[in-house]
Formats: C-alpha cells, sequence, structure tokens
C-alpha cells in the first residue's frame, strides 16, 4: 500500500438531541405494547422526538455548531459540509447546502450522503479520502435523522425502535501514523427490502393508494435485519482490525450502531470484547439511525472517558444494506481534558 503524506483526525465533537422524551410508558398509550416488552427485546427505555417545527437541518445545526466550538474553528474554515441522513428537509436542495448556509460556511461544498444507519460511517470515509488526498483540509461530517416523522405508530415492530437526534464532527489533517487507522465500507443491495421506506420516490411517488397502504413509513423485516446485521459488524471489526494490523485487544472504546441492545450483545459475544469497552447509550436515546455513533462518541469523548491515544473504533450497519467501520487513534487537543 501507498505510503500516504498525511492523515486525517476528529478535531471536535458536539450533538444535539430533541427536548421532547418519549417513554416506553407513553408508548403504551399509543400503541399495543408494554415498557417490559420493550426493554427486553430492544434495550430502549426512552427515546428524543422532534416537535412539529423541527426537521433535520434545524437538530443539524446545533450538532454543527456545537462541533465547531469544539473544534475553536469558525465556518469560514470549513472545506465541505457532509451530512449523512435519510430524513432529508425535501428532496433537494441537499440537507447539508441547508446546513451549510445557516453556519456561514461560504467556502465549503456541501451534499448529502444516503447511506441510513451508516451514514456518518460514511461521511467520514469520504471525508477522510478528500483530506488525506489534499482536496480538503477541514470537513464538517454530520449524521441526523427525524425519523419519527416516518414512523407508522400503529407497527409496535418499529415506532418503539427509532428517536431523532443529530452527532457531528470536524476532520482536520494530521500525521499519517495519527488520526484515522483503517477505514471500511460495503454494501448489498439484495437486501434492501429488509429495512425501507417503499414510497415516496420516483419508483412510487406518494399518492393516495400508497398512502392508503401506509407505504410511505418505514417497514423492517427484524429477524433478517438481527441476522446480517450481526455477521456484516463482526466482518465490519474484523477487517478493519487487520487494515491496521491492531488486535481487537489493542481497541480501548467500540462504538457500535445502536439499533438493538441483542444486536449489540450478539456482536459483542461473537467479537470476545469485554462489555466494558463497549458504549451503549440505547436506553435513553434509541435508534437515531446514521447519528447513533457521534452522539454516543461525543458523550462519552466529553465524559473524560476517551484519552488521548485511545484507539477507537466505530462500526454500523444500515438499510441498503450498508455496512462498515472506522478506526482512530484519538488525539485530545493541547489543553484539554482527556
Amino acid at each position: 500500500m501507498q505510503k500516504l503524506h498525511r492523515g486525517s483526525r476528529i478535531i471536535g465533537s458536539g450533538h444535539y438531541c430533541p427536548e421532547k422524551i418519549l417513554s416506553n410508558f407513553d408508548l403504551e398509550k399509543i400503541v399495543e405494547t408494554s415498557d417490559e416488552w420493550i426493554r427486553t427485546r430492544t434495550g430502549i427505555r426512552e427515546r428524543r422526538i422532534a416537535n412539529e417545527q423541527e426537521a433535520s437541518s434545524d437538530l443539524a445545526l446545533l450538532a454543527a455548531e456545537a462541533a465547531l466550538k469544539d473544534a475553536g474553528i469558525k465556518a469560514d474554515d470549513i472545506d465541505g459540509v457532509i451530512v449523512g441522513t435519510v430524513t432529508p428537509d425535501m428532496q433537494f436542495p441537499a440537507t447539508a447546502c441547508l446546513v451549510q448556509d445557516r453556519l456561514g460556511a461560504k467556502n465549503a461544498a456541501a451534499f448529502d450522503l444516503g447511506a441510513a444507519c451508516s451514514g456518518f460511517i460514511y461521511g467520514l470515509n469520504t471525508a477522510h479520502g478528500l483530506i488525506v488526498s489534499g482536496q480538503m483540509n477541514t470537513v464538517l461530517v454530520v449524521g441526523v435523522e427525524v425519523l419519527s416523522k416516518f414512523l407508522d405508530w400503529q407497527d409496535r415492530a418499529t415506532c418503539v425502535l427509532f428517536g431523532d437526534g443529530a452527532g457531528a464532527a470536524v476532520l482536520g489533517p494530521c500525521d499519517p501514523d495519527d488520526g484515522i487507522l483503517g477505514t471500511y465500507m460495503r454494501s448489498d443491495g439484495s437486501l434492501a427490502d429488509l429495512l425501507w421506506i417503499p414510497a415516496g420516490g420516483s419508483r412510487a411517488p406518494i399518492s393516495e393508494f400508497t398512502y392508503q397502504q401506509r407505504e410511505h413509513y418505514i417497514k423492517m423485516k427484524g429477524d433478517g435485519v438481527f441476522k446480517y446485521a450481526v455477521r456484516a459488524m463482526v466482518d465490519a471489526t474484523s477487517i478493519v482490525l487487520k487494515q491496521a494490523d491492531l488486535d481487537l485487544e489493542q481497541v480501548d472504546h467500540l462504538i457500535p450502531h445502536q439499533a438493538n441492545i441483542r444486536i449489540i450483545d450478539a456482536v459483542i459475544g461473537r467479537l470476545g470484547i469485554p462489555e466494558e469497552k463497549v458504549v451503549v447509550n440505547i436506553d435513553r436515546f434509541g435508534n437515531t439511525s446514521s447519528a447513533t455513533i457521534p452522539i454516543a462518541f461525543d458523550e462519552v469523548r466529553k465524559s473524560g472517558k476517551i484519552k488521548s491515544g485511545d484507539i477507537v473504533l466505530f462500526v454500523a450497519f444500515g438499510g441498503g444494506f450498508t455496512w462498515g467501520s472506522v478506526l482512530f487513534r484519538h488525539t485530545e487537543p493541547a489543553g484539554r481534558s482527556g
């Protein structure tokens, strides 16, 4: 492999979740379910729900502003804005363009990535490539979803799982032996109908028929998702570690996509990684799709649990199917705790 002249690293992070909390007990009043049923099958106790006026760009903007402040840079310093989302404000323009404008990032290119729950991972991979190639120096990556507006509140198999939120990271250049040590992305479109929204695109535009059939809501085949998700996340972990010539024992923090506690537990079991190294916050936020990993990272990093020099591994899977991983050595800027 050709030696890179420079690498990239996370220089700032932030997140934002809506104020409204929807607990399992609240859901008992909406759909035929129970707190016990949800907790034992998903690990979720509550999730955040956007209000009627909040769209993805609103949540993304607040997470982005927090990340820029944390990085100590101005919006003018950003060369690129990448937003991973499957719940954009509208078909076009891209939510990233709306965020760019509201941030005042007038020097940045902006675009969305539609990789579902893998969106933030795909965004980091893309930002890393742009930086190491020299095309950009500073890139803002956001994972954001307002999934509550695409849920069928009559379908207890899906409406109990998802929440709303946004997480962001700012990437900048660094020594090639530091920062991001390995990246991996894959997809398998033959599994598309395991997790999807059938209507709303050019294949099946919204119509009276699709509305009556409730096809503009999230549909999921849970057993199939579980089977492939566990395998994909285990493989993505092993492959990215091999790239960096590291062993799992050298990983200090594994931050998996927060889809379902049973999936996370199965991944932990197959990898054989100690539970204390695995970051889990699904109980408080539910599945926020592309936002789960950046929210969890920002929380655990700012709590002081992630120290400079720690090896951190992100791994996710999502509708598409898509999956991927990012492995990096974290560095806190001089003068900060951690």
